[in-house]
């Protein structure tokens, strides 16, 4: 009996294993360190590492053998490839403790919040309020400066811009969700700076069953998307249960 291959759904199985390694080491993937988790030879790795490069996937550095994401390919990755589930139950728990002190006012409740989100996602947070305009709530900035992409001065001085002018980036924040979540990949966020180097995963929180703002998780390109994701997701729900007293 001829065994018959699913060519696409092997390319996929690459391709999220690529996007995987790289976001976990990031480090350049070469054919070799994928080719035992697939049971397949390197030459057949090389193959289709080539054929997602040829198709806009993956780019290669000149310096290394190996291969790393492009925007297309997280953007791929994001939206067909990734499951963004529930966050382990210690870290719901975890989160649940952090909201147990009563907050006395809802500015004290958004800034909580930006620091929850900072403090588990290991990113920059940010969470806006449509009623106060241009003003929002940021931390974890220093988070960000851990990861190399940001140790290039001039990359960082781009982020402290967007942060502080906060024009263009309420511009995206406060675009409509009709999804869970919406991620921004590189140049999708529109700064030239940083489409190499930034993303974004936004939610939408309620007050009195009405959309009152927006929270947000900034981080590298090479974030962990199904982390941000599902911890964003499962604060917009906890924070939508605090405000239900104000």
């Amino acid at each position: 009996m001829v065994r018959r291959v699913d060519y696409t759904n092997r390319r996929n199985k690459v391709l999220a294993a690529t996007v995987a390694y790289y976001i976990r080491k990031g480090q350049p993937v070469s054919s070799q360190e994928l080719c035992c988790a697939f049971g397949l030879s390197s030459a057949t790795i090389r193959n289709i590492l080539a054929e997602l490069e040829e198709g806009g996937y993956l780019s290669h550095p000149h310096t290394s053998a190996g291969r790393i994401p492009s925007n297309k390919g997280y953007r791929y990755y994001v939206d067909f490839l990734m499951s963004v589930t529930e966050p382990p139950l210690e870290q719901k728990t975890i989160i649940l403790e952090e909201y147990k002190n009563r907050v006395a006012s809802l500015e004290e409740a958004l800034e909580k919040t930006s620091e929850i989100i900072a403090r588990r996602t290991h990113y920059a947070s940010i969470v806006s309020f449509f009623e106060w305009g241009d003003r929002i709530f940021y931390r974890g900035l220093s988070n960000i400066i851990e990861h190399p992409e940001f140790h290039d001065v001039q990359k960082l001085t781009f982020v402290l811009k967007l942060l502080e002018e906060r024009k263009h980036l309420l511009d995206i924040l406060n675009q409509e969700i009709n999804e869970r979540l919406r991620v921004y990949i590189g140049e999708e966020m529109g700064c030239p700076d940083l489409s190499d180097t930034c993303s974004l995963v936004v939610s939408a929180y309620r007050m009195k069953n009405k959309e009152k703002g927006r929270l947000a998780v900034l981080g590298p390109r090479r974030m962990s998307y199904e982390q941000a994701a599902s911890t964003l997701e499962f604060i917009a729900g906890t924070l939508n249960n605090v405000l239900e007293g104000f």
